[in-house]
């Protein structure tokens, strides 16, 4: 139902899935807004704590429905088909609005009309809702376009991002079979199709950082945004520009990802994902170990988790790895010399 008696011009979508402990608090940063023309559509993703109980006290305000599990990209399709609003916004059920967050994101969209999403800061708080920092990615990547996107992948949570309705429906949502990275992937969608993207440079959403957090999964974030760079750039008709920079988003990915798997504590898969972008990489051997040293420090930086490098250093996997590329190393520099010897 909308707060107000006119129709809705932002839909917020929350998929719910055994979140009883937070979802009050979602909705009540809805209520608080400073701006009222919206509707509130939350689908329980097939909870099996006391989601629904929790939602009682907001039953009219709120349109809920009920879907057997199939995952957070099936709800927020779910949520899209209801909504009535030219606007679309997804709130993760632990994560809360900032007071203005419709107000300044709306106000974005009608300054520049061909906008078809606005993107904003997000703050990270601690499970008590206390404030850890400030994400504000527009430092690194102050335009948003498909090769930004796919270099940087700008994202911390959902709620960030305010999209209007119809980009969201010519591209058919998110991908239903996507429990990780379907952010990234609908946004490269989007982009690819030409949906422009401006920065709102404010946090307008709280996202909290908890031990029940999806991100944690790091295996399966990992699988998860290389099959989403592997479905993109198998597409046919990406432009030649970013043809050109797979290489590169490829390599940094993979970094990535293998430091992501070390912050979450899978060191011989951080080791395998290493061995995997070592294939894309730009830089000679020593070069790339330092890349992947000082990438490991400025990821664990950018969380202001300092990362002690003589610990990873020392890891067995990391000393493996390091053996590993000086052995790939000898090998490349002897098959010119060999593939030469065969020529003549």
């Amino acid at each position: 139902m909308s707060n107000s008696l006119e129709t809705p011009q932002i839909s917020i979508v929350i998929p719910a899935y055994n979140c009883d402990r937070y979802i009050g608090q979602a909705i009540e940063s809805i209520l608080n807004q400073t701006y009222s023309a919206y509707e509130i559509i939350v689908v329980d993703d097939g909870s099996q704590d006391n989601t629904r109980e929790a939602l009682q006290p907001y039953s009219q305000q709120i349109h809920y429905v009920y879907q057997q599990n199939q995952g957070v990209s099936v709800a927020r399709n779910h949520g899209l088909n209801l909504a009535k609003g030219e606007f679309i916004v997804f709130l993760d059920a632990d994560d809360t609005f900032l007071d203005d967050k419709l107000a300044t994101q709306l106000a974005v969209f009608e300054a520049q009309p061909q906008l078809g999403l606005v993107q904003s800061g997000w703050r990270r708080v601690n499970q008590q809702g206390e404030t850890l920092m400030d994400a504000t990615p527009w430092d690194y990547v102050p335009e948003l376009n498909l090769e930004m996107w796919l270099r940087w992948k700008p994202l911390g949570t959902m709620g960030t991002l305010m999209f209007r309705r119809d980009w969201l429906l010519k591209v058919a949502g998110f991908e239903p079979g996507l429990a990780h990275a379907e952010d990234v992937d609908l946004i490269l969608r989007l982009a690819l199709l030409g949906c422009e993207s401006a920065w709102l440079r404010q946090s307008t959403v709280c996202y909290r950082q908890h031990d029940r957090n999806t991100m944690r999964d790091g295996i399966s974030q990992a699988k998860s945004i290389n099959y989403v760079l592997d479905k993109f750039f198998n597409l046919p008709n990406i432009p030649l520009e970013i043809r050109l920079i797979e290489n590169w988003v490829r390599y940094s990915t993979l970094v990535w990802s293998s430091w992501y798997l070390y912050y979450t504590g899978f060191p011989l898969e951080m080791a395998e994902y290493l061995q995997k972008a070592w294939q894309y990489t730009p830089f000679l051997a020593v070069e790339t170990l330092t890349n992947w040293t000082e990438s490991f420090v400025h990821y664990s930086n950018s969380l202001e988790q300092p990362l002690s490098v003589n610990q990873l250093c020392s890891l067995p996997e990391w000393q493996n790895l390091t053996t590993w590329v000086l052995q790939q190393t000898i090998q490349q520099r002897s098959q010119p010399l060999e593939a030469g010897i065969k020529l003549f």
